[in-house]
């Protein structure tokens, strides 16, 4: 999933998907406004995952340790962030 930014990315990837662009001078059917809704709907549970690993500076910056210890601090900030998730939500 992909927003209008990386529209050369459906050329090296298939699967991907990219919402439908209005054309010049003219608009989009009800079908494409819908369709990319849908998209948006089910990007921005990416991006906030997204922004909560450049909180922790991990995709804002360049990533200065061991390489191969950079998988390791992923999962360690995804357990973080899942375990914020599950415990926060079920107080609420």
């Amino acid at each position: 999933m992909q927003d209008k930014g990386y529209q050369g990315l459906q050329k090296l990837h298939a699967n991907s998907r990219l919402p439908v662009k209005k054309p010049k001078g003219d608009s989009l059917t009800p079908d494409q406004k819908a369709s990319n809704r849908q998209l948006a709907r089910e990007r921005i549970c990416i991006e906030h995952i997204n922004r909560r690993f450049k909180i922790f500076k991990i995709l804002a910056e360049r990533y200065r340790n061991r390489r191969r210890s950079y998988g390791l601090w992923c999962n360690l900030i995804a357990a973080l962030y899942n375990y914020e998730l599950k415990h926060v939500t079920a107080h609420i």
